[in-house]
């Protein structure tokens, strides 16, 4: 099936309630925990690019306190919310968000030793320019760590898989999940824009019934 493109930035304030009140506990656990399996460093600086509400960087900043997190994304009405969860955590030493964009970031190149990102690229029209600029400001030796809904090949599968997430979500978070599927790459897809954009060592594995991870281990 063609990807059908949903907006790129999720910026008026219900939506960005919405999002922060969906329960992705489970989810946001596990790819905090393998961000810091990818990384063997007491110290460390990290780039989440579209980091929404900040529930990520709260996850490993709070495991990992020697680590500094720049959160960006384009929706200040998420930074917003993030900074609120920020503060609340007592995580504001740690954690700094940006309204930046991904595809063209301000930072030195070979800032960061580890960039990641979930459920960033589905966003993007054309994730080629932010792979590249991923590529630009992380450390030769750097770790990555990509996650994102993979593009199923069927409407009866992207059927399936809205109905699989329960009744604690309402009709229009039920609404997003099944834009987002119908924006997503497929796993080919994905490699090949990874290979485009001249990011080497990188696996790129079909992580769950509806996920693809692109990760790469920190190289001391």
């Amino acid at each position: 099936m063609q990807r059908i493109l949903e907006p790129e930035v999720m910026d008026s304030w219900e939506e960005a309630a919405e999002y922060d009140a969906m329960d992705f506990t489970e989810i946001n656990a596990a790819f905090a925990h393998r961000a810091i399996e990818l990384i063997e460093s007491p110290t460390a600086t990290i780039l989440d690019a579209g980091t929404g509400t900040a529930r990520i960087p709260i996850l490993i900043a709070q495991q990992r306190s020697q680590w500094q997190i720049i959160g960006i994304d384009m929706a200040e009405s998420m930074l917003q919310i993030g900074r609120n969860n920020v503060e609340n955590a007592g995580l504001q030493q740690q954690i700094s968000l940006e309204l930046v964009d991904a595809k063209h970031l301000p930072y030195q190149d070979s800032k960061f030793d580890m960039v990641i990102s979930n459920s960033l690229i589905h966003h993007l029209p054309n994730p080629l320019p932010f792979l590249q600029e991923l590529q630009r400001v992380l450390k030769p030796n750097g770790a990555i760590l990509l996650r994102d809904l993979i593009h199923p090949p069927s409407e009866e599968i992207i059927n399936s898989l809205v109905q699989s997430i329960g009744e604690e979500y309402n009709e229009h978070q039920k609404k997003l999940f099944r834009d987002s599927l119908h924006a997503a790459f497929t796993l080919d897809e994905v490699n090949n824009l990874v290979q485009q954009a001249g990011v080497s060592n990188v696996t790129v594995y079909q992580s769950s019934d509806r996920h693809w991870t692109a990760e790469r281990f920190w190289n001391a």
